[in-house]
């Protein structure tokens, strides 16, 4: 005789398979319906929506070029009250603006720290996608040290072909040619803090790292409505980091484990891999460890720091730890490794930090 329990279990299953069936059978519609569901959710997205007014620091790229599934290089959003600023531009950046409901289109101005190809290889993409159907009436402004100029000339070149046929497609409405590509802004390299950009309540002061052999080689501190934050770009340890991170909210500073990368080297060499094991060695002697950027972090008497830049990318937050080796021993506030898609808001009138992800 058929139990109860036994009965429910068989109708369960049998409208477990009734469903199954219809979700094949009815395969198609299903799907388009799950598509414009998701494509009215995803493309009405507006992160500034609720954003208040402030300053506030999005990371879209923590990645080194060591290749990572969940990283993309170097790249950092910063928005002061709904003007949106990129500092760097690395491979995969202008994927994750997008991804973050932040639109390329809206990208007021970049400010490159230095020309290494990991922080300047995704800015073909980004400034296409300024430039498409944005409204933007002239070319995205780039602000760097002298050097910017042979760069920016470069892209331009190398996207004009590409340009042409944008415009031809799309016409000028959509794809105005005068709007296309970038304008370089250099300054020279600092040897104080320097502001490069003082508009709408904004400022941005650029001042010199050592990166050495790469110069020239900057960081930028911004300040707005009373709250601060700084990206290190690529350095070791600096003075003059410190000296121009006084006092701000957030310090974004980049970050090398060296066991780490000598342990990458050591393997490589066992793999008969000799030069990018040499190249592994090599790059030891111009990046921060965590524990270095925390020793500035405490001389700045910042809130918070974030590590971004990371070398090498962690597969799994799990490593964390390992990959700090005791920096939050060094420094008092919270010590974060950032991921992509993390954002950082300070709102104005307070000394709060709010953060969460944008992804």
């Amino acid at each position: 005789m058929m139990t109860k329990a036994r009965r429910a279990a068989l109708w369960a299953a049998a409208i477990i398979g009734a469903a199954a069936l219809a979700a094949w059978l009815f395969q198609r519609p299903i799907g388009m319906w799950l598509f414009e569901r998701a494509a009215e959710r995803n493309i009405g997205r507006d992160t500034f929506t609720d954003l208040p007014d402030g300053l506030h620091a999005g990371l879209c790229g923590t990645g080194s070029p060591l290749p990572n599934h969940e990283r993309a290089a170097a790249c950092t959003v910063v928005i002061a009250g709904k003007a949106m600023f990129v500092v760097d531009a690395g491979e995969g950046a202008a994927r994750n603006i997008a991804l973050m409901g932040l639109p390329n289109g809206r990208i007021k101005a970049m400010f490159l720290t230095h020309f290494h190809s990991d922080h300047i290889d995704g800015m073909g993409p980004m400034m296409l996608l300024r430039w498409t159907a944005s409204g933007n009436t002239a070319p995205l402004p780039v602000y760097g040290p002298t050097g910017v100029e042979k760069v920016i000339a470069g892209f331009n070149a190398a996207y004009a072909l590409d340009n042409g046929y944008r415009t031809a497609h799309h016409g000028q409405a959509i794809t105005p040619p005068a709007a296309a590509g970038a304008t370089a802004m250099p300054f020279p390299t600092p040897t104080a803090p320097t502001v490069v950009y003082d508009a709408d309540g904004l400022r941005v002061t650029a001042f010199a790292v050592d990166h050495r052999p790469v110069e020239p080689s900057v960081g930028y501190r911004f300040d707005y409505k009373g709250r601060s934050l700084v990206i290190s770009g690529d350095t070791g340890p600096s003075k003059s980091l410190e000296a121009a991170s006084k006092g701000a909210d957030l310090l974004i500073h980049e970050a090398l484990n060296p066991a780490m990368v000598r342990t990458l080297a050591a393997n490589l060499d066992k793999a008969g891999r000799k030069q990018t094991a040499q190249i592994m060695r090599d790059i030891l002697d111009y990046h921060a460890s965590p524990s270095q950027a925390a020793d500035s972090a405490r001389v700045a008497g910042v809130q918070m720091l974030v590590l971004s830049h990371v070398v090498p990318s962690m597969p799994s937050p799990y490593l964390n730890a390992a990959f700090l080796d005791g920096a939050k021993d060094r420094f008092d506030g919270p010590v974060i490794v950032g991921e992509d898609g993390q954002y950082f808001s300070l709102p104005a009138g307070s000394k709060a930090i709010e953060r969460g992800s944008w992804f």
